[in-house]
């Protein structure tokens, strides 16, 4: 009697889907695609052709991303059915969307890298402003008036939104305190810039008289930007730590204090750090308060309390609206101090990041 051996998983052959078994091909939607772009592009090319003018990518873009809907949800509803063709349709409107986020952030990063690499050398980042006129200079007295009224403004803002969303979540939670401040912190978030820097400028002109230009001004200015941001992100992340945590503390006979010290927070760190690193990208470009109140300096200034101090956004802006000869220079200055600051975002990003990886509590044994 001859047995016969049972075959291996790798021996048994699946049969590909084909359109009499109710499913396409999973090369169909990738070929209806290419279809929809040609067909497409036809008419663009065609019109470019005719009045000599540039290809309209864009445009065939969207056409073709308009046509590939079309064709591959009445495609899909004739093969699969209705269900299975609104499912392929919500996924392509989804994928289309996602592309078109992405297409400005391309845009912008392609464009700042193309124009700011030219002017990335050793003198930019070593040598300041003063004294040069035209070509050459460079910008680290922007660089480091940038990290210091940065940190500045983290150093003020960070504990007064932690310690606000603590108060919330743990302490004040349905107060009449509590809606008080989620009310105001909700208008604050709201608020101009510009209405930041005249805060900082009009509370320093009481003090030290009108004219007064200090890098801590700065610093002030953004830590009214920083607060709302830290305290909002901050209290959802104490809010999504369970109560069981909470309880179980209690239950040992830890105080509440120590409990959010010991457990609450180290719980939330990484999207606390998370929330932190996003105020900081939220301030780090913005040029109207420090305008009113670091002003703008070609020398060096590490002195946060004493005379101006010239910060990277208001490096460019000055760069490209005060252009000299050769206007060039000027130009591929402030390109390069723009890819410089998305350098330092992108930076700090990842420090934030590996902290958050670093700090944040192990789930396995």
């Amino acid at each position: 009697m001859t047995v016969i051996a049972p075959q291996t998983p790798r021996a048994i052959q699946t049969s590909r889907a084909s359109l009499s078994s109710g499913h396409l091909p999973r090369w169909t939607p990738w070929a209806l695609l290419g279809i929809a772009l040609v067909v497409a592009a036809a008419p663009f090319g065609v019109m470019a052709a005719a009045s000599g003018s540039a290809f309209n990518i864009a445009g065939s873009l969207v056409v073709g991303a308009i046509l590939y809907l079309i064709i591959v949800y009445v495609t899909s509803r004739i093969v699969e059915g209705p269900r299975k063709a609104l499912d392929r349709f919500v996924t392509g409107v989804v994928t289309s969307a996602f592309l078109i986020a992405m297409v400005p952030l391309v845009s912008v990063g392609w464009t700042v890298i193309s124009n700011g690499i030219a002017r990335i050398d050793p003198l930019f980042f070593n040598s300041s402003m003063r004294g040069v006129l035209g070509e050459g200079g460079g910008a680290l007295h922007a660089i480091m008036g940038t990290l210091l009224v940065t940190l500045a403004a983290t150093i003020i803002s960070v504990p007064i939104g932690l310690m606000t969303a603590v108060y919330l979540v743990e302490y004040g939670r349905g107060t009449r305190m509590s809606k008080i401040i989620t009310f105001l912190v909700d208008v604050m978030t709201g608020i101009p810039s510009i209405v930041a820097g005249l805060f900082a400028y009009a509370v320093f002109a009481l003090i030290f008289g009108p004219g007064v230009r200090m890098g801590i001004m700065g610093s002030v200015a953004l830590s009214v930007l920083m607060i709302p941001v830290v305290v909002r992100s901050t209290e959802e992340m104490l809010r999504l730590v369970p109560n069981d945590l909470r309880e179980a503390s209690y239950a040992l006979g830890v105080p509440k204090w120590l409990t959010i010290v010991k457990v609450v927070l180290p719980t939330s760190i990484a999207g606390i750090t998370t929330g932190v690193m996003l105020a900081i990208s939220r301030v780090i470009g913005e040029t109207a308060p420090l305008l009113l109140t670091a002003g703008f300096t070609d020398a060096m200034n590490y002195n946060l309390f004493g005379g101006r101090m010239q910060t990277l956004p208001v490096f460019i802006y000055s760069q490209y609206a005060y252009q000299g000869i050769p206007a060039e220079a000027y130009v591929d200055r402030a390109w390069a101090a723009a890819l410089t600051l998305i350098v330092i975002v992108m930076v700090l990003n990842l420090v934030a990041r590996i902290v958050a990886k670093v700090f944040a509590p192990k789930t396995g044994r």
